[in-house]
């Protein structure tokens, strides 16, 4: 089967790889009947995730067929069609008892495929403690639009989720990217008073206001000054950064009145400086980490309701076949686009 690989740092290539098997009990075998590429795939690639092995095949965004299960499987069947989460969870420790199912204390725990386990830029994928990492999609929820149930859609549903958003309060949200949407839309669900959303790029920008008109929007430069007058005690109740840039993260706690929540979903590529004494009296509550996917069945629910729809967000299509294309546009921005979906018919 065709496999797109991390090589090296600054090097992905496409290569013929043998079928997975299972290896434990609890795997399943999912053939993928749709992907897409991640900006976390760029920073595997650029070397910003240490822990990613090289000879892995990358991808965490998929939705597939089960093809086969092992003896302790129970939650899901051959033929099945499902959602694979981003993370691999035991749902036993500790952590998964709680919630906090990406410190999963299993070997594979955390996020696994794709970074340090094959992934879902290929043809077939292997998914360990398949009972948790996947969720059966509901009759009419077509593949793309349940393809970012397992990644984006549950990091913005899980930050909207931790940053206790309320009918009363404004919410700011950095960056109108993929995840930057997925966030908006489940902080929609909150019916907060107000959204505003900072964003620099006029194509996401007109994005923004071409599909959800009543939400405000400003850039980084007028950010600070259009929140203060949109809102009712000197800054935003509410802030989520998802934008992963120096001057973002310097921003989110700025825009945040005092006693505010700011929640950081970003990745950065390099460490951030907390300057507490320039926010000394702010008081703020920071909430950090990567996305807790353990709200999946949840998700899909909602899709399956006409909650939430993301398919406005894929804007280009290609065969597996072709993805050294759809990284080079996905990379550099080109086109207008925002999400690429990868389909694993090929022309071999």
């Amino acid at each position: 089967m065709l496999a797109y690989t991390y090589m090296k740092q600054g090097q992905f290539a496409l290569l013929e790889k043998p079928m997975p098997v299972l290896k434990d009990p609890k795997d399943a075998l999912v053939r993928v009947t749709l992907g897409s590429i991640c900006t976390s795939d760029l920073h595997i690639k650029h070397g910003s995730v240490p822990r990613a092995v090289p000879g892995i095949t990358v991808g965490h965004e998929m939705v597939g067929i089960v093809e086969q299960v092992g003896a302790e499987v129970t939650t899901v069947k051959p033929g099945d069609r499902v959602t694979v989460n981003v993370e691999t969870f035991c749902g036993e420790c500790f952590f998964c008892r709680h919630g906090y199912v990406n410190n999963c204390e299993d070997l594979d725990g955390g996020w696994a495929l794709g970074c340090r386990i094959d992934g879902g830029q290929t043809e077939y994928v292997r998914v360990p403690h398949a009972d948790q990492g996947l969720n059966r999609i509901p009759d009419g929820v077509t593949d793309e639009q349940a393809l970012f149930v397992g990644d984006i859609l549950a990091t913005g549903f899980w930050a909207a989720r931790i940053s206790e958003i309320t009918p009363d309060d404004t919410v700011l949200l950095i960056g109108a990217g993929p995840t930057g949407i997925c966030t908006l839309l489940c902080a929609r669900l909150k019916h907060p008073r107000r959204l505003i959303v900072c964003e620099k790029s006029e194509e996401r920008i007109r994005f923004v206001q071409t599909h959800y008109p009543e939400v405000l929007v400003t850039t980084p430069e007028q950010c600070q000054a259009f929140v203060k007058a949109h809102s009712a005690h000197g800054g935003a109740d509410v802030v989520i950064e998802v934008a992963g840039a120096d001057d973002t993260f310097r921003l989110a706690w700025e825009c945040a009145r005092p006693n505010a929540i700011v929640t950081v979903v970003a990745l950065y590529d390099r460490p951030q400086v907390l300057p507490l004494p320039d926010m000394y009296g702010k008081n703020l509550t920071f909430k950090t980490g990567g996305v807790d996917g353990c709200d999946c069945a949840e998700i899909l629910r909602l899709i399956a309701e006409g909650k939430i729809d993301t398919t406005p967000l894929i804007t280009h299509r290609f065969p597996l076949n072709e993805i050294e294309e759809a990284y080079r546009i996905f990379e550099n921005r080109l086109d207008g686009v925002i999400k690429v979906a990868v389909t694993p018919r090929n022309d071999k």
